[in-house]
């Protein structure tokens, strides 16, 4: 529930600061989303080197996500993305420094990566967790928050690749850092007049950090609504990811068109603007199981005629439908977790969702990096396709799927 406060004034100013922060935020992750495969692809021609780049980086997100997010639940929000957001902008700037200094080679580039991936992880996790103070004092409620909240997200990932491929074309993979750390020191200075009352519940201060962090497995397992969400982020996490992160990367690496593999992401990140905004109005006509259902089959059902690799305008086609659908997931998970889980314990059950999203590609990507390099982007493409459509098959008629609807909307 969003708590109303009599003390606190109602004003829209902290929830947009904390949306303009948002984008920029996203947008320098999303930048390196493509150009850390693009530059492993440029040192070494291999896929499987841009999957062992993603996959060994994404350890420190893995092993660290639960403890930063006791770190948010023990230190505040706002303070948690102000040093995360310092911290990422000084890594990301390093990459042009070190390259200025000495021949760049891969594994510099992981030790790089996973000096930032120790750090970024946490970012969206403390602006989850913390869309329901400024909600509270703008007026909003969670389905109307979320909504905008991940529209916002996606129009950063949607610029972020774009923008990527512009940097790399005009100043070159490298150069493109800068662009990437200055993006965090404006997602950092937009944050810091931003002051609400963060609602928050009394701590048992005594546990050890590790203690704490466990807590929020605790909480999932005993929390059937949010488990079986979390299943359906793990196998798009596990099956899907590698898709955009190796296979295209690859596929349009061959054929020397990072601007055509930036506007195929940007496509889909921006399709999934609109539908992250239909999350509010979907939620008062229909239940949440059922929006779920139609996400992830959605995105099976558009994957499977772009594993054909299509002409452009057909991948772009499918891949803006592929969008669309996702859209709603990520907000009515968000008002799930929010309205299904105490304040005290957000952190860290949100910092389990960015365990799942890292360790889920770090299993998969290094065996879709063999694979494409052994048998060929078309036919590891139809593979994945044919996986998510039945991964999304078991997932949604779950006969646990009904408890989703525990948490449905809320006037």
């Amino acid at each position: 529930m969003i708590l109303n406060s009599v003390k606190e004034k109602q004003t829209k100013v902290p929830f947009v600061l904390t949306q303009i922060s948002s984008i920029f935020s996203v947008m320098a992750g999303s930048m390196v989303f493509m150009a850390f495969p693009w530059l492993a692809l440029q040192l070494t021609g291999s896929a499987t080197s841009a999957g062992i780049l993603v996959s060994i980086t994404a350890i420190p997100g893995l092993l660290l996500a639960p403890v930063l997010g006791s770190i948010i639940d023990k230190f505040g929000r706002k303070v948690t993305i102000l040093w995360i957001e310092a911290l990422c902008a000084l890594v990301s700037a390093l990459i042009p420094f070190v390259s200025g200094l000495w021949v760049m080679t891969l594994p510099i580039l992981i030790v790089i990566g996973l000096v930032r991936s120790s750090v970024a992880s946490g970012s969206n996790t403390a602006r989850k967790t913390f869309v329901p103070d400024v909600a509270r004092v703008g007026g909003y409620t969670l389905e109307r928050a979320n909504s905008i909240q991940e529209a916002i997200f996606a129009s950063g990932f949607a610029l972020g690749p774009a923008v990527a491929a512009l940097c790399i074309g005009w100043i070159g993979a490298y150069n493109t850092f800068y662009v990437v750390a200055l993006c965090c020191v404006i997602a950092g200075l937009v944050m810091i007049p931003v002051n609400v009352r963060e609602h928050k519940e009394d701590h048992e201060d005594e546990k050890s950090l590790f203690k704490f962090a466990v807590e929020g497995f605790t909480v999932l397992f005993k929390t059937p609504s949010v488990f079986i969400m979390m299943l359906g982020v793990m196998s798009l996490a596990m099956i899907y990811l590698p898709t955009e992160m190796v296979v295209l990367p690859k596929y349009y690496n061959l054929l020397n068109e990072p601007q055509q593999l930036g506007t195929l992401l940007s496509a889909m990140a921006a399709f999934t603007v609109v539908g992250s905004l239909m999350f509010e109005r979907l939620s008062k006509r229909f239940k949440y199981s059922t929006i779920f259902r139609i996400a992830m089959l959605g995105v099976a059902a558009s994957m499977v005629p772009m594993s054909f690799l299509l002409d452009y305008g057909w991948m772009l086609f499918f891949g803006a439908l592929l969008g669309l659908a996702w859209g709603p997931m990520p907000p009515l998970m968000n008002t799930v977790i929010q309205r299904k889980v105490p304040p005290s314990k957000r952190g860290r059950v949100f910092s389990l969702e960015m365990v799942i999203w890292s360790g889920g590609p770090m299993i998969s990507m290094v065996f879709v990096g063999i694979a494409v390099d052994s048998l060929g982007v078309s036919i590891v493409y139809k593979v994945i396709a044919a996986l998510v459509l039945v991964a999304g098959a078991l997932v949604t008629f779950s006969k646990y799927m009904k408890e989703i609807n525990t948490a449905d909307y809320e006037s």
